[in-house]
């Protein structure tokens, strides 16, 4: 066999063999998922721990669950908490209040109500600041500019259709007062014949 045949078929055996990135994170994750859920979740915890050393939350997230509850791997808390920190220490809630079970109840780290609550309102903490910056009331005056012009207009047309009504309800009262005062004295003469 010649070197190049050789060489080809030595690339393509190492390219299926080994792991196969897309490039891109959702097809990843998803392609990982689906290993996982075929039994091949060794294939499945490459793609995601790839993807977690990048700075995916979901890959991190889903290298703890698989951790934490054992499956397809031997359960192990260590590895669960060090991922679920990775994954919340980058802002994903859900990783976050994972933390916050595991500290509670005493899940593979001692237990711990303060860090539990720590983690439980780390994200509420974390946007709680941006609430009185000045940037967040000046959103807030135009939101509020904003609604209170598009609440003028709907009530300035509302008020024109309701102005139209009244004045149509008007001149139809009008009418029926002038045709009872037209006939009112005619009747009040006829009365005072009468008499």
């Amino acid at each position: 066999m010649n070197m190049a045949k050789t060489l080809a078929i030595v690339a393509v055996v190492g390219f299926m063999a080994g792991p196969t990135w897309a490039g891109n994170v959702d097809e990843d994750l998803r392609q990982a998922a689906q290993l996982h859920r075929n039994g091949e979740t060794a294939r499945a915890m490459t793609i995601w721990r790839n993807w977690a050393d990048r700075g995916d939350v979901d890959a991190a997230y889903n290298l703890a669950i698989v951790h934490h509850n054992g499956d397809g791997v031997v359960r192990n808390t260590a590895e669960a908490l060090k991922w679920y920190r990775v994954a919340a220490d980058r802002g994903d809630r859900p990783s976050q209040y994972q933390l916050g079970l595991m500290y509670l109840t005493g899940d593979g780290v001692p237990a711990n109500a303060e860090e539990a609550h720590r983690w439980f309102v780390t994200d509420r903490q974390h946007h709680m600041h941006h609430v009185n910056s000045p940037q967040m009331q000046e959103w807030r005056r135009q939101a509020a500019a904003l609604i209170w012009q598009q609440e003028m207009r709907e009530s300035l047309a509302k008020s024109r259709d309701n102005g139209a009504d009244v004045v149509a309800e008007l001149q139809r009262r009008a009418a029926t007062v002038a045709v009872a005062t037209a006939e009112r004295p005619k009747v009040a003469a006829s009365a005072l014949q009468a008499q």
